[in-house]
């Protein structure tokens, strides 16, 4: 099996040409960049933390030359751990640090190609390769390795011509590494055989495998089986299921989980039917354990990089508003909600007794408390978030509070659900977000919202809504996560704080509200009460097709 993995060198001409500044902050920087260089790939989380906290201290000296490298270094541990849109979004944000002409601009086209190839987008990979193999002064060595990884990204999508003539380009004498040779020797008798099924390939395979077990060369003897296995799949089955076992017995002792996952899928094709059942079992679990251990390190590093953004944010204040104008908006939201309540109490006064009307009066509740309760709270956290407000803006938004709150007992859709639900959802979650209060979003992708009908999002919506206002209001918090997840048409929406958290369970009317919201889509709330600080609640509700 050709790899497509050469990240080891760009790290190394990351680290060789990082660039030093005079400046203490600098220098505590590259003590935790050093150590996060030493721990990589021995312990991913451990250097991406190093590697983090190298971050804060460059963004200190606005060290933007050492910030993309340390970035690079994390995009290259996400993907190798299977987050490929997390590394792909680091990558973009080194990309902002980098200057023109930087000397990391080789290493993140480099780190773009692999994580391309890892998502299978070959097209993009090559792209990417090419923008590489553009940059100078790149070793011989580290050229014959883009050429190959570009050769195999040809042959993914069965251009095995165009594989063969990048191949073409590689000068073998000028390689240093041996190993690198075999690879590519390799790889061209194997393109070769899938360009012409005719080509009596197999003694020259079994001649370079020799070689690699002679030289110990792991990952190479991985490929080597398993091109053996996929050459004698129709001609001699029993040796396809002997190399492909022995694919199998390489990948583990090489910790590789997903060349395990290959080398099964080998020997379901060629074992015998009886050993199916017991194959596929092994392969499921396989699989599941890869696709857990992607979504536990995705959400491992969201946590780690939003910690540290809340720790630097905590070193930031905003200045306090000009006073006349903070007492003249407060009057005015004083006075505003002074006429809320005079519409409460009249539409109050009108309702008898009857269990019918009841929930009439939790209907008009439910709707002052979340479109403008709610809506009050949003303008005085902008306010109270935006140093130099827009005045007319502001006025056009209490008006229209106010046309809310007057109009409230129509029967019209409670919001406008817009085509783009989650970006909406995700702008109104980030409003609350702040230099002190950091809000990350994870999986609130357009596609969890399939399905799911118009009142499911509406209530969702003002749910989400009520927790955020709480939380701004009552919980002191200063990180907010909220992830979103889609499972056997069931969509769960994880809610936490690090505030005050809720001690004895009492639910004011807010809370209420936000049980009967999510019981009339059928859904469930809890609320996880027992942590020592901070609050965590669950919503799960169908998503009705």
């Amino acid at each position: 099996m050709a790899r497509f993995i050469f990240f080891l060198i760009l790290l190394s001409c990351i680290s060789c040409k990082k660039h030093k500044i005079t400046n203490e902050n600098t220098e505590i920087g590259d003590t935790f960049y050093t150590k996060g260089s030493e721990l990589f790939q021995r312990n991913d989380i451990e250097a991406y933390k190093n590697f983090q906290k190298a971050i804060s201290y460059y963004k200190l000296s606005h060290d933007s030359s050492n910030i993309s490298k340390a970035l690079i270094f994390q995009a290259n541990i996400q993907n190798n751990k299977g987050d490929y849109m997390g590394a792909e979004e680091t990558l973009v944000e080194a990309l902002t640090y980098m200057k023109e002409n930087d000397s990391s601009f080789y290493s993140l086209y480099g780190t773009m190609a692999n994580i391309k190839f890892d998502q299978k987008e070959y097209k993009e990979a090559i792209k990417w390769s090419d923008k590489t193999l553009s940059e100078s002064n790149i070793e011989y060595d580290t050229k014959a390795r883009l050429l190959n990884n570009k050769a195999v990204a040809f042959s993914k999508l069965k251009d095995y011509k165009n594989a063969l003539k990048t191949l073409e380009k590689i000068i073998l004498d000028s390689i240093q590494k041996k190993n690198t040779i075999y690879t590519i020797k390799d790889n061209k008798e194997y393109f070769h055989w899938l360009f012409d099924n005719t080509y009596d390939v197999q003694n020259s395979l079994e001649e370079i495998l020799k070689i690699k077990i002679s030289q110990n060369d792991s990952w190479g003897m991985n490929s080597s089986y398993s091109h053996l296995s996929d050459i004698y799949k129709d001609k001699n089955s029993e040796k396809s299921l002997v190399y492909a076992k022995q694919m199998l017995i390489t990948a583990t002792k090489n910790k590789s989980p997903v060349d395990r996952l290959e080398a099964l899928e080998k020997i379901l094709v060629v074992d015998t039917p009886n050993n199916a059942k017991k194959l596929f079992n092994q392969y499921k679990i396989l699989s599941d354990s890869i696709q857990l251990s992607r979504n536990n390190y995705s959400n491992r590093f969201a946590y780690i990089k939003y910690d540290s953004e809340k720790s630097n944010a905590d070193n930031q204040r905003l200045k306090a508003d000009n006073s006349q104008k903070q007492n003249n908006i407060l009057l005015l939201l004083v006075a505003l909600i002074f006429a809320i309540i005079i519409i409460i109490w009249f539409r109050k006064r009108q309702i008898n007794l009857k269990f019918e009307v009841k929930n009439t009066a939790l209907k008009y509740s439910k709707k002052v408390h979340d479109k403008v309760a709610n809506k009050v709270y949003h303008v005085m956290s902008e306010v109270e978030n935006t140093s130099n407000i827009d005045k007319n803006e502001l006025l056009d938004k209490l008006e229209n509070i106010y046309h809310i709150s007057r109009d409230i007992s129509y029967e019209d859709k409670d919001i406008a659900i817009e085509k783009d639900f989650s970006k909406q959802l995700s702008q109104m979650l980030k409003s609350y977000s702040s230099d002190i209060i950091k809000v990350p979003i994870i999986g609130n992708e357009e596609e969890l919202w399939n399905g799911a009908s118009e009142t499911a999002k509406i209530e969702t919506f003002y749910i989400l809504q009520e927790l955020m206002t709480n939380m701004k209001k009552h919980s002191k918090a200063d990180r907010v996560i909220i992830d979103f997840e889609r499972e056997n048409n069931i969509i769960t929406i994880a809610y936490s704080d690090n505030g005050v958290g809720m001690h004895g369970y009492s639910p004011k009317n807010g809370l209420k509200n936000t049980e009967s919201r999510i019981n009339s889509i059928g859904g469930t709330i809890n609320f996880e009460t027992t942590t020592e600080k901070g609050l965590k609640i669950s919503l799960s509700f169908p998503a009705k097709k």
